[in-house]
């Protein structure tokens, strides 16, 4: 593992807005977990060109963003229309190509939803992608957002490095199921 961050951590209340995203911590969480770990490894955006040009993102949640997709059910049930904000960031790879904008990765990016264990989920395709030469580096970002609590990790991996991705709640990554 080459860094690694969750949220919270010690200290932590509320993740810094980001612009473009309104209404949700689902978009600010991502993006402040993921700069913590880039932040860990390479200091300040953007990232090395090197290890940055083939670096991917994965984002993956069971549940998304609950409270955008609740936003704009109750606003079309009621006969309103969605703020124009809400159709770009109702995508989750719009805060994930965010991430890898600021931090100028270039590798492929992507968002998974599992139905079963989201670390195992994002280690195989982490695997698929560092070995098939898709990409040297990448970030998963592993998020949930529960009556408990929002909780995410984020992890840098390089080659041979994905059995070493934290996998229970207890350690402060998000839930599997």
């Amino acid at each position: 593992m080459l860094a690694e961050a969750r949220w919270p951590e010690p200290g932590d209340t509320a993740p810094p807005t980001v612009p473009g995203f309104v209404h949700s911590t689902f978009p600010p969480l991502v993006a402040a977990v993921a700069d913590r770990c880039l932040t860990r490894r390479y200091g300040t955006a953007p990232a090395p060109a090197g290890p940055g040009a083939r670096t991917a993102v994965l984002l993956v949640s069971a549940s998304g963003d609950q409270a955008s997709a609740g936003h704009v059910h109750d606003t079309v049930a009621s006969g309103g229309r969605p703020g124009p904000l809400f159709f770009f960031q109702s995508v989750p790879n719009s805060v994930a190509g965010h991430v890898a904008a600021r931090w100028g990765l270039g590798g492929p990016v992507l968002c998974l939803s599992p139905t079963g264990d989201a670390r195992a989920d994002a280690t195989a395709e982490a695997d698929l992608l560092l070995y098939d030469g898709d990409a040297d580096e990448a970030l998963l970002v592993l998020i949930e957002q529960t009556a408990t609590g929002d909780h995410a990790v984020a992890v840098l991996l390089g080659q041979g490095e994905t059995a070493c991705v934290p996998g229970d709640f207890a350690d402060g990554s998000p839930p599997t199921s």
